[in-house]
């Protein structure tokens, strides 16, 4: 099977640093980095020396099953149940894929031998690409011939004996310079049990390659063919095994190919968005200080205002005083140092002085105020793009300024909910334009003042709050309005709550002959009948109101609350059909 196959790179992550899969993943062991020595193949189908699998540190798992554990052992399958049991089994992890490895009963040297990787070691080593071949004989001295014969590997020593021997006399010795071009010069592989036979048959019944000693041993009477000859079948079995996994690989490495598109795609991804949050964000960066900016010039606008509104005013108010004062200087020093002529003379200059000081209207309180407020969370509209919040508000809410307006101030109907609007205003009358102030409303009976009746108040952001209240009961209830803690105008004021507004249960009709149809039995509230047995009113007939009215209770106004109790008094078989 010479198939060309690409290896996984998924596990060139697991192997040591400076470890790469090709020709030296076939002949150097992951762990010690140097040529194989008495490879181990694993059941992940990784390749370790002995000594250094021996050097790997042990755990124990747990082997539920019966008293003995060999499955390998021959005739295992045909023995008796045994109830399952918990027994401590070692196990290694592959230093290359780090799947768990179950020990067998011998351990690691129970494991198989990988036979071609030691070919591929010895091939590498003949190509003088690895440490020098030491003699199979003596086990001492670099290797110089090879034994066709017997496949072994012979030191210049070793060889001569070889050839000395009667038994080996004739076998075929050549150089290993003339065997670098072979693809295979394995060893011979000896069975584990007879050592000095080689492996050439293979039981049946067991599965697994036997000597011609073990035929007549343990695997007496079990069916066996040479190796040569089974080759093809199970060959086959492989092959057809390998041809239903390899489009898994082909389906993994297409999947990997799609994982690492993938990830590329995201790395992308991640880059574009992280560019549009950082030029968003640098964008909303800059439109929040354009915003700061003209906050803070608008602030500083509003400070000079008002600094040069008060310099005015002080100017206007230092002049004032320093006329009063030399106007009463003047006189006082005119009444109490002056003669009589004198004050006579300059009286008319005073007076009129004095009169119109007098009369000069001045404040005696700033001309403006220090309230200015920030409302971060106000909107402000767009800068550059962005909505902003934050705006500087230098109107301040004057209670007393404060009106209420709604139908529902003065009266409401239980359990029905009424309302009214507060209009906020400034010290100017003027409307505030804006929400965030603090505004409490409550609504208590005057009957029960511990049980007030819960309100809810709703900011308009715009200098209007919407109050609305159910009252549970008829009666007189006071409502109490406070914008920061002080009543606005009007407040407080009573409602009185009537009962709730009840609906006819007749038609509004012109009269009952009419709106029935010609009925006889019906009957009208307004007490009205006609000649011939009819129980309703009619036009003209006898107490027929003479305009139209509410066939229930006898009201004149089509939009009014039905007066009608159902009592004893009331007239019965009223109208309740639709008017025709």
């Amino acid at each position: 099977m010479s198939e060309n196959r690409k290896p996984l790179m998924g596990l060139v992550g697991k192997l040591p640093s400076g470890t790469a899969l090709g020709n030296s993943g076939k002949t150097h062991c992951p762990l010690c980095m140097g040529l194989f020595k008495a490879p181990r193949l694993l059941p992940c189908l990784h390749t370790v020396c002995t000594t250094c699998l021996e050097q790997l540190e042990p755990y124990s798992v747990v082997d539920i099953r019966g008293g003995d554990s060999d499955t390998s052992s021959e005739g295992s399958i045909f023995q008796e149940l045994k109830p399952p049991s918990l027994q401590p089994q070692i196990g290694i992890l592959c230093p290359v894929c780090d799947t768990q490895v179950d020990l067998p009963m011998g351990g690691v040297k129970a494991l198989t031998i990988d036979h071609l990787a030691m070919n591929d070691v010895m091939l590498e080593s003949l190509r003088g690409e690895g440490q020098g071949l030491v003699c199979d004989l003596c086990s001492d001295r670099e290797v110089e011939k090879r034994c066709q014969t017997c496949r072994a590997n012979l030191c210049h020593f070793c060889c001569q004996a070889h050839r000395r021997q009667k038994k080996t006399t004739y076998h075929t010795v050549v150089d290993l310079k003339d065997l670098k071009g072979y693809s295979r010069i394995g060893k011979p592989i000896l069975c584990p049990v007879h050592p000095a036979e080689e492996l050439r048959l293979f039981c049946e019944l067991c599965d697994r390659p036997v000597c011609r000693d073990c035929v007549v041993g343990e695997h007496r009477e079990h069916p066996y063919d040479f190796a040569s000859n089974v080759i093809h079948k199970h060959g086959d079995s492989v092959r057809e095994l390998l041809r239903g996994t390899q489009p898994h690989v082909e389906a993994l490495e297409e999947a990997l190919a799609q994982i690492t598109e993938m990830n590329s795609a995201l790395q992308k991804r991640v880059e574009a968005v992280a560019a549009d949050v950082r030029t968003f964000s640098e964008g909303y960066v800059k439109a929040i200080e354009e915003h700061r900016d003209r906050l803070l010039k608008q602030l500083e606008d509003i400070r000079v205002q008002k600094e040069n509104s008060l310099q005015l005013q002080k100017a206007q108010l230092e002049q004032l005083l320093a006329d009063m004062r030399t106007g009463v200087e003047f006189t006082e020093h005119l009444l109490t140092s002056g003669s009589d002529l004198e004050i006579l003379i300059t009286k008319g200059v005073v007076v009129e002085r004095l009169t119109k000081l007098n009369k000069v209207e001045y404040s005696a309180h700033p001309g403006v105020n220090d309230k200015i407020r920030f409302s971060p969370q106000q909107r402000a509209g767009r800068c550059r793009g962005y909505e902003v919040y934050g705006t500087i508000n230098t109107k301040e809410v004057d209670p007393a300024k404060c009106v209420l307006q709604g139908e529902d101030l003065h009266r409401a109907r239980e359990k029905q909910t009424a309302s009214f609007t507060l209009l906020c205003k400034d010290a100017a009358g003027e409307s505030m334009g804006r929400g965030g102030d603090s505004v409490h409303v409550a609504v208590v009976p005057k009957d029960k003042k511990d049980s007030p009746v819960r309100t809810l108040v709703q900011d308009n952001k715009d200098g209007t709050y919407y109050v609305s209240y159910t009252p549970k009961e008829p009666g007189v209830y006071t409502v109490l309005v406070r914008v920061k803690e002080q009543h606005v105008q009007g407040s407080p004021f009573t409602v009185t709550v009537r009962k709730r507004h009840r609906s006819h249960t007749g038609v509004f009709h012109c009269c009952t002959f009419c709106s029935s149809g010609g009925q006889k039995t019906a009957r009208c509230a307004c007490g009205g009948t006609m000649p011939g047995g009819y129980l309703g009113c009619g036009h003209g007939h006898k107490g027929h109101p003479g305009r139209p009215h509410w066939s229930c209770c006898g009201k004149f106004a089509e939009k009014s609350e039905c007066t009608w109790t159902g009592g004893e008094s009331a007239p019965r078989s009223l109208l309740r059909t639709v008017a025709l």
